[in-house]
């Protein structure tokens, strides 16, 4: 997912849990290497939709290598929007959303699950620590791989969750490994979700259960209106993805990889939400998070200009903060305009 984040990795962490300034990317992408990812990572937006539905896994692998620091710093350990309510903070509201995906699947102790796009396992955790449930989460980012594995330690949990690298289009997992898969915000990162869905179909067991949230674009959403691409291609390049489809499209590729589909809906307005999915990035000062605010992401880039000044964090740290910063506006701006949902969600089967 793509809200505005800052800039962990300048900020190397230490056994305690506590943070000091240090060298940005340390362990994702090599200091002298930063500018040239990120510019080839912005040149890539100047191309065709087919020219970076071409591109999708190594784009997808370059964003993630760059910004998962961003991420955690800015998001925590779990890179997804959730239903929000007033009475709650964010980081509540998405681990609620998270357990109900537990709880919709229906996952038990003894349960094998796949876990598809994991990021750094933040869901992972949380869904089998309510669960019991085994799960193994695959990245395409070797980097949060190293985190997956730190994290789980951390948390207790490395006898319950694993991350495995590999590209979600080609699973290195046997035919009918899982009892269920589920995927959150991940799976838009495909040049075509077939791809992704046919191996998670491969790899459940007949009668397994595969859920998800994942961004697409709404029924407001007009082709061709300045307005809207232009929203859509900022959202697009802030979050490292290829062309986004609406969600008829997406249901056409769940029946197209062989699932029953049980169930779909927009969850943005879910039970008793209240506020706008976007509300964190939106707001100037923010109580779902400062780090998330207007304010908090100004701030943040004042922060990182003089680390890059200073040779603190290497070259091209700033700029890809901007590609950041973009996502932020971007997807407050599509939410506004009510083209985008980031949380179309559905529950689908394999066959017995």
């Amino acid at each position: 997912m793509g809200p505005e984040m800052s800039t962990t990795s300048i900020e190397q962490r230490s056994s305690n849990g506590a943070t000091q300034v240090g060298q940005m990317f340390q362990g994702a992408v090599r200091a002298e290497q930063v500018q040239s990812t990120v510019d080839n990572y912005e040149a890539k937006f100047e191309k065709s939709g087919d020219e970076r539905r071409a591109a999708a896994v190594e784009v997808a692998r370059d964003y993630y290598q760059l910004v998962t620091d961003f991420f955690e710093y800015g998001w925590g350990q779990s890179f997804h929007f959730a239903p929000l309510r007033h009475t709650e903070e964010t980081k509540e509201s998405i681990r609620l959303h998270e357990q109900k995906l537990a709880l919709r699947l229906g996952l038990k102790p003894g349960m094998r699950v796949l876990d598809a796009g994991c990021g750094v396992g933040g869901p992972m955790r949380a869904i089998a620590a309510i669960s019991g449930s085994k799960i193994t989460g695959v990245t395409i980012s070797p980097y949060q791989i190293q985190r997956i594995g730190l994290l789980n330690q951390k948390a207790g949990l490395s006898h319950l969750c694993e991350g495995v690298e590999a590209d979600f289009n080609k699973l290195p997992m046997a035919d009918n490994t899982f009892d269920a898969a589920y995927e959150i915000e991940a799976c838009c990162h495909a040049a075509d979700r077939r791809g992704p869905f046919k191996e998670i179909f491969r790899t459940l067991k007949p009668g397994a259960l595969f859920a998800g949230y994942d961004w697409v674009m709404t029924e407001r959403y007009i082709a061709g209106d300045a307005e809207h691409e232009r929203v859509k291609l900022g959202v697009e390049k802030g979050n490292g993805l290829p062309p986004m489809v609406r969600y008829g499209e997406l249901d056409a590729c769940l029946k197209d990889s062989g699932f029953e589909i049980l169930e779909t809906r927009d969850m943005r307005h879910d039970g008793d939400a209240d506020l706008p999915w976007y509300t964190p990035l939106d707001s100037g000062v923010s109580l779902q998070g400062f780090r998330n605010s207007r304010a908090g992401a100004f701030a943040t880039h004042q922060m990182v200009r003089i680390l890059e000044k200073a040779r603190i964090a290497p070259k091209g740290t700033l700029q890809m903060h901007g590609v950041l910063r973009l996502a932020q506006q971007a997807l407050v701006e599509a939410g506004k305009l009510d083209i985008f949902t980031p949380m179309y969600f559905w529950v689908a089967r394999k066959p017995k």
